[in-house]
């Protein structure tokens, strides 16, 4: 960017923001001269209401300000024109500022400390001071009053005390907040383990969470179950004439009973947890059927009262998930009427209807997960199919592969197949910047093991940096517990892989890891789809022996410089070079060594030409340079330096060494014409000249050249 456009923007952004800060330093600057020279009248009610417009615009921009940062700078604003606004006030109220109207400031500040930023209400604060002091001072000549200092002290002890008070009651609404929201989310998961409505991994490994996003999901879950069994308690304790009817379920790790779900008239009922070895809890488990006990001994058997209460009968039933305890049904009645079998029966049959509810919830939310991630994998081939670039790709692919699971480390690594290496073509997380660029040799480490066998690496994502490599010994990932290497394959080729880390333990977990696969089976057709549109771009716009423009983009980058040059009247000029006998080089040495004449004149031009000139190949040995805001005598000496160049050059063939050398032929715009044909033309007439005069020679047009060529 241009850096007085740079210093453009910058003054005009310094300005938006401090803008509102000047208006109130107007505003209170007007308000000290009119107090001072007790004007009135029709000025004075201009800039009052003036004053008010400017505040209400403050009070509207503030409430839509769309980040933080904004709002800082607007609240600020805001309690600035509102200070103007209570001096204002309260001069005209009587007792000025001696008077009860003096209060209003202590409101405006507390306001300030309470809902905004500490510093805006030190700015307030401190800005509500020199006003009153440049009140005092301009109307009573005394710099610090006994009044200054008193309400000083009076506003910044309202201050701090308000925002200490208030801000700590705040921050303990919000951890108290937290907490509770926390613990219902705890214990939400917790019913959702304890129906299996996520997989609980085995002892050995730490319990994995939910994601975020699919914690509503699982609340729905855990809501429609406890609909069904609640419903279900209610009405076999309706129908058997019940006190209490109780599901107690299993936790994750099978060691403690809690309540999940009651139906009862009785408010005294302990939550748990209970051992489930104990009393007709474990009688029914061990039995893996109903159980029943009817008498004074009853009551005893029962673990959830709080008080001792007069029950006569109590059955337990087992819920038994193929072949596995997940819970027990309790149900109990004052009467001491033994439960029939028929009532066991009822009991056991009820059971079954819980894991039947319980299993078709699982089956819906597996059906709504696969439908959400088919919705982000959608989403993402969406996405992939519109980068064009492969960096582009790359960043896209990351993001997607962001919506599926959490991670802290990734790498792109790219093979290339010529050289038998491995890139690192982009890179974010810890220690990512001196990642990218790196090669390494295709060796043992697990993205060459990727890339070889095309199946991801390591086993479960477990990754241990002292055992396992992962790109060589020296260039190494951060330190952490979860890694996964993909491959990214094309028609059976592996292109490269996608490295995934976190630092938390059991993050790729079979879940994932196929839903990623598929991910990088598309960023991979992706990746060589960007490679494919490049190659054709390449070969549509360049030249293929030299790499240089080809004559078609030549012309149309010609074109566009040359508008530019007469838009803004700046020289521009052209170089038409060509290589003298250049078919006695073919004939003598081959095509072959024609080809490497070719090609070292192009790099000749390469090394020679500025970053801002454009140099093409036009067809065979002829070669065009545009040249920007470079007049006739610059274009010569260009020109000359690449004759000289090109002549200090040492070819070799087989016969021996041998020199070629070029005939250069310049025009400079406007003076041999502003269009490109003519521009061209003129530039090809000087060249025409070289050839004539003798080769291995630089001509500037000159109009007695015109048609010389024809």
């Amino acid at each position: 960017m241009d850096p007085v456009v740079r210093a453009a923007l910058g003054l005009q952004q310094l300005i938006a923001r401090i803008a509102g800060v000047g208006f109130s330093l107007a505003f209170a600057a007007y308000l000290v001269w009119s107090t001072a020279s007790h004007g009135g009248g029709l000025w004075d009610g201009l800039w009052l209401a003036l004053l008010v417009v400017a505040t209400l615009v403050c009070a509207v921009r503030r409430f839509r300000a769309p980040n933080v940062e904004g709002a800082v700078r607007l609240d600020l604003d805001l309690f600035l024109h509102l200070t103007v606004v209570a001096f204002a006030v309260v001069l005209r109220l009587p007792g000025g500022l001696d008077g009860p109207g003096y209060a209003g400031l202590y409101a405006l500040t507390m306001l300030a400390a309470a809902f905004a930023r500490p510093a805006v209400a030190a700015g307030t604060l401190s800005f509500a001071v020199l006003l009153e002091a440049g009140l005092d001072y301009f109307t009573t000549n005394v710099m610090l009053s006994e009044r200054l200092l008193a309400h000083a002290g009076l506003l910044g002890l309202f201050t701090f005390l308000n925002m200490v008070v208030f801000r700590a009651e705040i921050a303990r609404v919000r951890r108290l907040s937290r907490s509770r929201i926390e613990s219902e989310i705890e214990k939400m998961k917790e019913a959702a383990r304890s129906y299996r409505l996520f997989t609980v991994p085995s002892a050995a490994a730490p319990p994995v969470a939910p994601r975020d996003d699919e914690t509503r999901l699982l609340r729905s879950g855990v809501d429609e179950i406890g609909h069904a069994l609640q419903f279900a308690l209610d009405l076999l304790r309706r129908s058997l004439g019940l006190n209490t009817a109780a599901l107690l379920g299993l936790d994750a790790s099978a060691s403690r009973l809690h309540i999940q779900e009651l139906s009862t008239d009785d408010d005294a009922i302990l939550p748990g947890p209970f051992r489930p070895q104990d009393g007709i809890l474990g009688a029914a488990l061990a039995k893996g059927e109903a159980v029943s006990v009817c008498g004074p001994k009853a009551a005893s058997l029962v673990p959830y009262y709080e008080a001792k209460a007069s029950i006569g009968a109590v059955c337990a039933a087992p819920l038994l998930e193929h072949g596995q305890p997940r819970g027990v049904l309790v149900v109990d009645r004052k009467e001491r009427e033994p439960f029939t079998t028929r009532e066991e029966e009822l009991v056991f049959a009820t059971t079954r209807f819980m894991l039947r509810a319980v299993e078709n919830e699982r089956v819906f939310i597996q059906l709504d997960r696969r439908k959400a991630e088919q919705g982000k994998l959608y989403r993402a081939v969406e996405a992939l199919a519109a980068a064009t670039t492969e960096a582009q790709v790359i960043e896209t692919g990351v993001s997607s592969a962001r919506e599926f699971t959490a991670f802290d480390f990734t790498v792109v690594t790219l093979f290339h197949r010529s050289s038998n290496e491995h890139e690192i073509c982009a890179a974010s997380g810890e220690g990512a910047e001196r990642l990218v660029g790196t090669r390494f040799r295709h060796n043992s480490g697990l993205v060459s093991m990727v890339v070889a066998n095309r199946h991801a690496l390591p086993y479960r994502g477990d990754y241990d940096p002292g055992r396992q490599t992962v790109f060589t010994r020296r260039v190494a990932p951060p330190a952490m517990p979860s890694l996964l290497v993909l491959p990214l394959i094309v028609q059976q080729r592996a292109l490269g892989t996608l490295v995934l880390g976190s630092k938390r333990k059991g993050t790729f977990t079979d879940s994932v890891r196929p839903t990623l696969e598929v991910l990088a089976s598309h960023i991979a057709v992706s990746l060589a789809n960007a490679r494919m549109m490049k190659r054709l771009e390449e070969l549509a716009t360049t030249d293929g022996l030299t790499g240089l423009y080809n004559k078609r983009m030549l012309e149309d980058v010609a074109v566009n410089k040359l508008r530019s040059a007469n838009r803004f009247k700046k020289p521009l000029s052209v170089l038409v070079c060509d290589l003298d006998h250049f078919k006695r080089v073919n004939d003598t040495y081959g095509h072959d060594i024609g080809d490497t004449v070719i090609r070292g004149f192009s790099d000749v031009l390469k090394r020679t030409k500025r970053d801002t000139d454009v140099v093409g190949r036009f067809g065979g040995e002829e070669f065009v340079l545009v040249c920007e805001e470079t007049d006739g005598r610059g274009a010569t000496m260009l020109a000359e330096r690449i004759r000289s160049e090109l002549e200090a050059v040492t070819f070799h063939a087989e016969s021996g060494p041998f020199q070629v050398t070029c005939s250069i032929g310049t025009a400079t715009c406007p003076a041999a014409g502003v269009e490109w044909e003519a521009l061209f033309r003129s530039a090809d007439e000087a060249l025409y000249v070289s050839k004539r005069s003798g080769r291995n020679r630089v001509t500037v047009w000159t109009p007695k050249m015109q048609g010389c060529a024809a």
